[in-house]
Order: structure tokens, then sequence, then C-alpha cells
């Protein structure tokens, strides 16, 4: 119905690009140059509470959907989201509720936070490249220290208050050389859902940063991943991208933005008010207004924000539309919409080739999967068929 208010999820920066770590890859560290303030500090109090009620104000319901997100987030202070709880529980209707996911290092945290989190039901994403070495190689602190160690003792003091963290993995040059040491070390956490980021930075004089990764290592260490979880961890780890795809087969949509057809329904709000189309879009260009301006539902459904997440159907190459796995990518991310197709046209997702080769090697295994679960086999019984 036209009119009709759509689901969406605001991704909080409470602290702008502000961080307490210095990783190589990091794309976010340089997007305080944007920022109203001349050097960016914390979300005022008066701004947390219009962020809250205009979310609010802006959503169907009956779950309320805010990401807090940076730079790092832990640096606005425990106090900050306690004030953020309060403001929910305000301003949310009778019988509505608010999902909260806190996306951290981990760096900050410790057993006030993490009873705080559990009180109030927040889900945690914690930031670890696999094992060690992995790690280490790109994910250092402001002294230069590597932080694994910091990491994995994040994800036991959140797993001994009783939260399961995501864990939030990207896929670099690094991770690569070493897929089955990653899997070991994110399964030895013991936690219930990974997610595999994969770090592409193309820079100014042409070319990529020596932490990107190359579309076929890309394809190469999904199905090495794919190959170990679907042997050893069914019923025991959940990887988004496979679960993701399972949910396709199935007959279902996307959950995340960039498998999906379209896009622009995640703005990002910073520490200054200023409203953008995309964490991976803030710049001048996409910027929508700010929460003093005009309201988060009107920006939102602005033209210009319609105008980008149509962009990510309406840009298709020829060979992405006539393409039989498009329907579980959705075309890629528009970040990475800057490949050239077979035949010579521009616009093609840079990672192809690596998804193709996934969804090449694990749809056929999948399905086997889903027919034997469905057949009522356990996922210790289908691991063994494996």
């Amino acid at each position: 119905m036209s009119g009709e208010k759509q689901p969406f999820v605001v991704m909080a920066k409470p602290v702008g690009s502000r961080c307490n770590m210095r990783c190589t890859y990091c794309y976010y560290l340089d997007k305080g140059k944007y920022s109203a303030h001349e050097k960016q500090s914390r979300m005022s109090y008066a701004l947390l509470e219009r962020l809250i009620r205009q979310t609010v104000e802006a959503s169907p319901g009956p779950v309320v959907s805010f990401v807090w997100h940076g730079g790092e987030p832990t640096l606005a202070g425990l106090e900050f989201y306690e004030r953020a709880v309060e403001l929910q529980k305000k301003y949310l209707p009778k019988g509505w509720q608010a999902w909260n996911n806190l996306q951290t290092n981990g760096l900050l945290l410790n057993k006030k936070w993490c009873a705080f989190l559990k009180e109030n039901r927040f889900d945690v994403g914690v930031s670890i490249d696999g094992s060690e070495a992995v790690h280490n190689a790109n994910r250092r602190d402001l002294g230069g220290t590597g932080t694994w160690s910091r990491a994995r003792q994040a994800v036991r003091t959140l797993r001994a208050a009783g939260i399961e963290p995501d864990l939030l993995c990207t896929v670099n040059s690094a991770t690569v050389r070493d897929p089955e040491g990653v899997y070991r070390t994110l399964e030895s956490l013991e936690c219930g859902w990974v997610q595999f980021i994969p770090i592409v930075v193309r820079l100014p004089g042409g070319g990529f940063s020596e932490e990107s990764v190359a579309p076929e290592a890309y394809g190469r260490f999904l199905c090495a991943m794919f190959d170990l979880w679907v042997k050893n961890g069914l019923g025991k780890m959940d990887v988004q991208l496979f679960a993701e795809t399972a949910r396709i087969l199935a007959g279902g949509s996307p959950s995340v933005c960039w498998m999906a057809e379209e896009c622009g329904r995640a703005p990002v709000v910073e520490e200054d008010g200023s409203v953008y189309a995309c964490d991976h879009f803030v710049d001048p260009e996409h910027r929508l207004g700010t929460l003093g301006s005009a309201k988060l539902g009107a920006l939102l459904d602005s033209p210009a924000q319609t105008a980008f997440g149509r962009t990510k159907r309406e840009g298709l190459t020829a060979e992405c539309r006539s393409c039989p796995w498009y329907r579980f990518c959705g075309g890629g991310c528009l970040k990475d919409r800057f490949g050239v197709s077979k035949d010579g046209e521009p616009g093609q997702y840079y990672l192809c080739a690596g998804l193709r080769a996934l969804f090449a090697h694990a749809v056929p295994v999948l399905e086997s999967v889903m027919e034997q679960s469905r057949a009522g086999r356990s996922p210790e019984e289908i691991m063994k068929t494996l």
C-alpha cells in the first residue's frame, strides 16, 4: 500500500569514525572529515533522543532496530547506552521492543559492560580475524600492538555473561592463505554465528591495497570454509553467507542488503546528526540531510535514497542479469561494482568470480543437506553422509 511504513535498520555512529585501533584495511577512519564538528566527539544526549524518537516514529514496528557502530562505539561510554535504553523505553509504544546490536572490537568490554548488555538483551558482534597471526597482521591498537588476545578475551567475557556473540571475520590477503587455521580458531571460540566480510580497497592511483582479496582467492577461501563447515559445523555454527544461500534455496528472500535486489534501508546517522545513504557511502554525494533539518523517516523515503536503493537492481550488467546465480547475490554490493563484465561492460561486481565459484560448489551440497534435514536426519547424521 502506498505510504505504508517499511522496515529498516538505523546504523548509529555515536562517536563517528573515532577508534582505539588502527586496522590496516579500515575504510572508515577518515570519515570524520565530513563531520560538521571541527573534531568528532560523542553524539549529544539531545541528538540521541532525537534519533531514537524519530527511528521509532518511522518504524512500522513492533520491533525497532538499532545497530551501534563506529569507529568503535564503546568509546561513547557505558552511560551513553544506559541513556539510550532509557529513551527507547520512553518512546516505544506499548507492545513494541527495541533490537540493539553492538558491533565492537571488544577492547573495552569488561564484566560491567557485559552485564549491561545481557540485562538489556543486546546482540553483540566482535571483530576477530581468525587465528592470532592472521588477526594481528592487520588488527592493531594505537601503539601498533596486535589485539587478538584481547578480542578473544572479549568473546570469553561475553560468553561468561551469557551472551553468544557473532564473530565478524574479514576476508583479506592474510586470511585467504590459512582457511583451515581461520576456521578452527573461530570454531574453538564456540559461538553460533560467523560473518565473512571481504576486504577490497582501491588505491587512488589504481590497483588495490596489499590487504585486499582477489576474486579467485575469495572464491577458494569461501569454498574451503564451506567444506569445513558442512562436514564439521552443522548444528553448531552458522555462517551468514551459507545460511542466506539456504534461505534463498528454500524460497525466502535474503535478509542482508548486499545480497538483496535493492538496498537503501540501512541509513547511517553520524555523531553530528548527519544522515547518509549507507555505511560504505559516507561522503557529500550521499549525504541525505541532518536530523535537525528533517525527520529520519522523510530522509529514508526521499527521492535520493530511493534512487540509491534502486541503483542496485537497475544498474546491473547484461552478464549479471543473465547469470544463474544472480538470485543468490543480487549483483553484489554497490561499493564493489567497479569490475568489467566478460563483454566489456563496466559495473560488474568485482568479486563476482569468487561468488560464482562458491555457489557452483556449495548449492548442490546445500540442496542435499536441506533434503536430508526435511527427511528428519540430525546434523550429525547428515555430516556423516558428507
